[in-house]
């Protein structure tokens, strides 16, 4: 991005734009399907936001730096919540979405299905 970095809705926005996996833009390299953002009634960047599907990737490894690990070599109780937390951010409405996750932690498909049915069945109890 050639906007100058140093403008308060840069550095506003960069963190929030970072944690979605999203690209800064200029204005004028923006698309119709990217967010242009104003301050004071000026274009000042625009938000090229990610595909779906890499939104989960760029999750699971931010999942990844925060428990400091793989998540294939978390425990099963970090498991399950980090299932919660997929769950919770859409991660199952992805295609794709339980095989990518089942991947990431090392377990299979089934697992995680039943770490969610786990997960339903506590919250309607």
């Amino acid at each position: 991005m050639t906007e100058p970095a140093d403008h308060a809705l840069v550095r506003a926005v960069k963190p929030l734009v970072d944690a979605m996996g999203a690209v800064l833009l200029t204005p004028g390299e923006a698309s119709e399907d990217d967010v242009i953002l104003s301050w004071e009634g000026e274009d000042v960047l625009a938000v090229r936001l990610p595909q779906l599907a890499d939104s989960l990737d760029h999750i699971l490894a931010a999942l990844e730096r925060q428990h400091g690990r793989p998540l294939a070599e978390l425990d099963r109780k970090t498991k399950q919540s980090v299932v919660r937390t997929l769950e919770a951010r859409g991660a199952f409405s992805v295609r794709h979405g339980v095989e990518t996750v089942a991947g990431a932690l090392g377990v299979s498909r089934f697992t995680v299905y039943n770490y969610l049915n786990r997960e339903n069945a506590a919250k309607s109890d």
